[in-house]
């Protein structure tokens, strides 16, 4: 059964044990905070994390925030970061280094279980699975489609060029990042990332450029490690006002011919047939997700 999907262009990094990060997180402007118990908790303090994301995803959900949990790959941190973290105010748990899709569905019979205990309805936590490994490269399709709580995938770049003895480039990861968008739409879940490394953030005009191309690519959000890069993805990954008056007045000479029975429609000096204005639908289903003004249903 599917799901209806998030609307996340930014996803911010949050350590849940960063208490001036925690309080400015719902000030950041991001659609979802993650709030990290794997690499940013050092092993003495995974304890620690845990006994305090409770508290802090509600805490960040009563702000308007919507809050997903990433987790710890072992299965003896795995269980306990889902013990904690399966709540009403955690929408989603990231799952790091996914190697097969029976990896997901071992994780969601613990999740389905604690979600019960505490009287949640039955598929309230969805799922980001991470790909950052060669093995699980080759298993992106069965891993997009290994339950219905999936709602997105992402490659992690660092990860994935050690496993497979590569730096993390533009090239590197172009094929590697197709490959996940043709695995996640055919699944129906989010594609997230783009087509470089995570760990640069620095140059946000370069990143910026990322970002555009990485929409054009069909990637619709990505996480971010720094609350600079909140704004780059919140507009890369959101069509401008340009792109909605366009997709509007190309819907409507469209379904303005075809009412007068004509077969061949001409917009703006070129022909249109059916795969362009499905474009132009998904221009204008984007913008009524991130509320944008102009986005008229079109049906």
């Amino acid at each position: 059964m599917s799901r209806p999907l998030p609307a996340w262009r930014s996803i911010l990094f949050v350590p849940v044990l960063n208490d001036r990060f925690v309080e400015g997180a719902p000030s950041r402007g991001a659609d979802c905070i993650q709030l990290d118990l794997e690499d940013a908790i050092p092993p003495d303090r995974k304890e620690d994390a845990r006994a305090r994301v409770g508290d802090v995803a509600d805490r960040l959900a009563a702000a308007g925030g919507e809050v997903i949990v990433r987790i710890n790959r072992p299965f003896r941190q795995a269980i306990p970061d889902i013990e904690s973290s399966v709540r009403r105010s955690v929408m989603a748990l990231t799952l790091p280094k996914v190697p097969d899709a029976g990896h997901v569905r071992s994780l969601v019979e613990v999740i389905e279980e604690v979600e019960r205990e505490r009287r949640l309805p039955q598929g309230h936590t969805g799922l980001v699975v991470m790909i950052e490994t060669a093995d699980a490269l080759e298993r992106m399709t069965e891993i997009a489609a290994a339950s219905s709580r999936v709602v997105g995938m992402i490659i992690g770049a660092e990860d994935l060029a050690v496993s497979m003895g590569m730096q993390p480039t533009h090239l590197s990861l172009l094929v590697p990042s197709m490959r996940l968008v043709g695995a996640a739409r055919a699944a129906g879940c989010l594609p997230l990332g783009f087509v470089g490394s995570i760990a640069g953030y620095a140059d946000l005009t370069e990143y910026s450029s990322l970002i555009d191309e990485a929409r054009s690519l069909g990637f619709t959000g990505a996480f971010a490690i720094h609350p600079a890069q909140v704004p780059v993805l919140n507009d890369g990954f959101a069509p401008s006002e340009d792109e909605i008056r366009h997709a509007r007045a190309l819907i409507e000479t469209f379904e303005a011919a075809t009412a007068r029975g004509e077969g061949a429609v001409a917009f703006e000096g070129k022909m249109v047939d059916l795969p362009v204005v499905e474009r132009a639908r998904a221009i204008l289903a984007a913008a009524r997700r991130y509320g944008m003004d102009g986005a008229t249903d079109f049906d």
